[in-house]
């Protein structure tokens, strides 16, 4: 851990507590000072200075406190150095079997809990530490990586203290992986000691003398690729740059539609303005794209299409077709007269005589009010259209006006009055295109069916339904069927007159002089008379001689002592409920030509109220409505109050100003990435820096600190060899444990816990 990340780590005796380390080629955290002192930010903003050794022993203890505790809040540390590798370091402690001092009973259970926390993400990589003089069997380490990498994809074995392995041992098969073999491998190095911690022995002399053991050491000779914090850094190196090429081309994507997404939100908070030149500037620039926004938002042509849900112009077709149109194609003219209607408004029509053709007057009666209903859902749909508008205009434009709230106020108002400026002469035209319909009821169109072709459908009609009518039957016992025509129209007529003066016709028979007279031919009409209905001659006879009158009264002497009196006709008067054929054809023939002519206004209506909405309304505001918001918002006066920003528009702006630094540098970044790989896959080689880390060919060396307090370093960039500014970081999360050394003894089990964090 110290040798990787080149900071000399001071021994945690007393608590456990992941301390996490970081290194990057940026330092957002870190302050370089003169001399060897840096400046650490914390999450609590607290600073911890860094000398030769890291002071974090107050703050272990305030997460911790003083008797070996333990916690699983990190301790973060960031190190900034061109020479350390950009990846984060988590040291774990070791797993703890017997609980001492102020730990918990179940503190295994909790270590465990914390250290599965960690590893079993699978974007880390974990380095698996046993000491060399144990039984790789029973390490706890391979254990636990076991249970989170069961495939060994992600786990390094690291085998330390082989310079205090007995004499004649060494761990020559532990690093063949003959033991227990591991798809990545291990790793030996040789860390400092206790001795050497207390005599400040230096992370360049402790790698040096690495070096020199290993090379002392003939069995470890064949083994050079698997000795030594150098290899170590290399491998790990290694698998950082094929991770990177792995998730790269997504990593790309990702950080390129947040950095659209987050330059689209910058740009939309804008830049502050001050000038009245600037602010009339900026106002006419918005209501300019404000309009444009709306006229293409009907058009169909807005860049934020929704493919969710109709919007924009689509709802408005969707009104007229799906809607409008739908409804008036489902209403039936008929539907709320019925035949009683019908030929009361004929009779009416036809005054004190009886019609010999069906009369116009009813039909235009008729079909005017059928044209009239469809008046209100003409204004029906216009005022959907205009409620459209309304919702369109309120989501134009959301993220650019949102930082002038009042400017938003003010346009929502400017453009509902103009709407509804649009929406009075709509309805007017509405109103005109429906009395039009009804001034002039045209029969001579030409899909009109026309008054000879309806009296041959409804004949037809009416032919077709007394095939299927039931055979009537028989009333005062004579078959009116089987009669002639013009004594059947006698006959009933005679009944309806007796029905209308109260006589029964159980008690009237139909005299023989009457019968002989109807059939013999003669002239009916001419005697036909009010006496006739009561069934007798046209000539003064008696009434005894009659037998009609004998049911009702005394025999009278006389004809003078005969009175017919009659029923006073009620206020309502109502066509009888029987039907004649004639009245059945008028009925037939009505309907027919009702259904054909309210076609025809109705295709005209379907055609005539959308346009009418489109020329008042919809288009009349797409030309206009940019002049309006001049004229109404474009004064000098207004100006300040309309853009006038609220404090939270200047914090989000902040915000995404940063985001939008960090997104473009990362980025960069990652375009760098592959030639910088290939640059790493050369090799390593230790140079003289001086920490003594592996460092990457092209990147020249550099100190850690400089006296000037800037946190730049010039490196080489593989895409330009010219010195290029850049500032290399990294970051430190070491967890103090109790008991373990400097060698990865005690129960430091897991001991360096590298993540890869993107």
């Amino acid at each position: 851990m110290a040798c990787l990340s080149e900071v000399a780590l001071p021994r945690r005796k007393k608590a456990m507590t992941p301390l996490v380390a970081k290194g990057e080629r940026r330092a957002p955290f870190i302050t370089l000072l003169e001399g060897d002192k840096i400046y650490s930010n914390y999450k609590n903003h607290s600073r911890i200075t860094i000398t030769d050794t890291i002071e974090l022993n107050a703050e272990t203890e305030r997460e911790v406190g003083v008797n070996k505790g333990v916690s699983d809040k990190q301790i973060r540390l960031k190190i900034f150095s061109p020479n350390v590798l950009d990846i984060t370091l988590v040291d774990l402690p070791g797993i703890t079997k017997v609980p001492v001092g102020d730990q918990p009973s179940d503190i295994e259970a909790r270590i465990r809990t914390m250290i599965m926390s960690y590893i079993k993400l699978p974007s880390c990589l974990i380095l698996a530490v046993t000491p060399a003089n144990a039984d790789l069997a029973n390490s706890d380490a391979l254990q636990i990586a076991g249970n989170a990498d069961p495939d060994g994809y992600r786990t390094i074995g690291i085998i330390t203290k082989l310079d205090i392995m007995d004499r004649g041992t060494d761990a020559r098969n532990f690093l063949l992986g003959k033991v227990i073999p591991l798809r990545l491998g291990y790793i030996g190095v040789v860390n400092r000691s206790q001795e050497d911690i207390r005599m400040n022995r230096s992370i360049k002399d402790a790698l040096i003398a690495e070096e020199k053991f290993f090379r002392s050491r003939p069995v470890y000779s064949e083994l050079a690729d698997r000795c030594g914090v150098p290899q170590l850094a290399k491998k790990l190196n290694q698998i950082l740059v094929q991770h990177i090429k792995t998730v790269l081309p997504g990593l790309k994507s990702r950080i390129s539609a947040a950095l659209v997404s987050v330059a689209k939100e910058h740009a939309s908070y804008g830049e502050i303005t001050e000038s009245k030149a600037g602010m009339g500037a900026l106002l006419l620039n918005i209501l300019s794209k404000y309009s444009e926004a709306f006229s293409s938002m009907i058009e169909g042509k807005n860049e934020e299409m929704s493919t969710s849900e109709l919007s924009g112009g689509a709802r408005i077709h969707y009104i007229f077709q799906s809607i409008f149109v739908k409804s008036l194609e489902e209403v039936d003219p008929c539907e709320d007269l019925t035949d009683d209607d019908i030929r009361t408004a004929i009779q009416n029509a036809t005054g004190p005589k009886s019609a010999l053709f069906v009369p116009e007057v009813p039909f235009e009666v008729l079909i005017r009010r059928q044209i009239a209903r469809l008046l209100d859902p003409s204004l029906q749909c216009a005022r959907f259209i205009y409620d459209e508008l309304i919702k369109m205009s309120h989501r134009c434009m959301v993220n650019e006006l949102q930082r002038f709230p009042i400017l938003r106020k003010r346009m929502d108002e400017v453009i509902g009055y103009f709407l509804r400026e649009g929406l009075e002469p709509s309805e007017t035209m509405i109103g005109h295109i429906i009395e039009m319909e009804m001034d002039y009821i045209n029969t001579s169109h030409p899909n009109f069916v026309g008054g000879s072709k309806a009296v041959e459908m409804a004949m037809q009609q009416v032919k077709s339904n007394r095939i299927t009518a039931p055979v009537p039957r028989q009333k005062d016992g004579v078959d009116l069927e089987k009669m002639p025509a013009s004594e059947r129209s006698l006959k009933s007529r005679a009944i309806l007159a007796r029905h209308a003066n109260g006589i029964v016709p159980d008690q009237v028979t139909w005299p023989a002089a009457e019968e002989k007279t109807t059939t013999s031919g003669s002239n009916v009409s001419s005697s036909w008379g009010i006496s006739s209905i009561f069934g007798g001659s046209d000539s003064r006879t008696s009434v005894k001689d009659n037998p009609i009158s004998k049911p009702f009264s005394e025999p009278i002497q006389s004809m003078n002592h005969a009175f017919i009196h009659l029923r006073e006709p009620p206020s309502v008067l109502r066509p009888s409920e029987t039907h004649s054929d004639q009245e059945t054809i008028e009925i037939a023939v009505t309907k027919l030509l009702l259904r054909s002519y309210y076609d025809i206004v109705r295709k005209n209506i379907e055609d005539s109220v959308p346009k009418a909405i489109m020329h008042f309304l919809v288009n009349h505001t797409k030309r206009e409505l940019h002049n309006v918001f001049i004229k109404k918002l474009y004064r000098d006066n207004l100006l300040e109050e309309m853009l006038q920003e609220p404090d939270e528009v200047a914090l989000k702006r902040k915000r995404t100003r940063e985001t939008l630094r960090v997104l473009q540098q990362a980025f960069k970044t990652l375009d760098e990435l592959p030639l910088e790989a290939e640059s790493v896959e050369r090799g390593y080689s230790i140079g003289t820096d001086p920490t003594g880390l592996p460092k990457i060919h092209g990147l020249p060396t550099s100190s850690l600190y400089n006296s000037s307090g800037s946190t730049d370093s010039y490196t080489a960039s593989p895409k330009n060899p010219r010195s290029r500014k850049s500032s290399h970081s990294g970051e430190l999360q070491s967890p103090m444990y109790a008991g373990a050394d400097s060698n990865g003894g005690g129960r430091n089990s897991l001991g360096l816990y590298p993540t890869v964090d993107m």
